[in-house]
């Protein structure tokens, strides 16, 4: 099981990665969004804002937050870190109920670019 520390490097790398991308990636992680990514298995959240190919003002909170983000993202730590690492791929996560996505179509498409 994936720790606190290691879900919140991954995040770390996912928006290296982004900071760092061009093309369609860069355009898939433009638009401005809040984020949450739940961490089922440690139940906490980590909330943040997409904006500029750049993840912002992470921060880790207990549980669920009381706001929805525009982009929901749920799913074990494990889980988190292989999708960021390139092992499981996001699509398939998805389908197979791994990750469960609260969001528009439009953005759920732009996830599967990023992730």
């Amino acid at each position: 099981m994936a720790t606190i520390e290691e879900c919140r490097a991954a995040l770390d790398r996912l928006a290296e990665n982004l900071a760092g991308a061009s093309g369609d990636l860069r355009e898939a992680a433009a638009p401005d969004r809040s984020l949450s990514c739940h961490i089922t298995d440690l139940d906490v959240t980590f909330t943040g804002h997409l904006a500029g190919g750049h993840i912002q003002d992470v921060e880790t909170v207990p549980g669920t937050p009381e706001r929805r983000a525009e982009i929901g993202l749920t799913m074990a730590g494990d889980d988190l870190v292989a999708l960021v690492d390139g092992r499981l791929n996001f699509a398939r996560a998805w389908a197979g109920g791994r990750v469960r996505v609260q969001a528009g179509l439009r953005d759920v498409l732009r996830l599967r670019k990023l992730l």
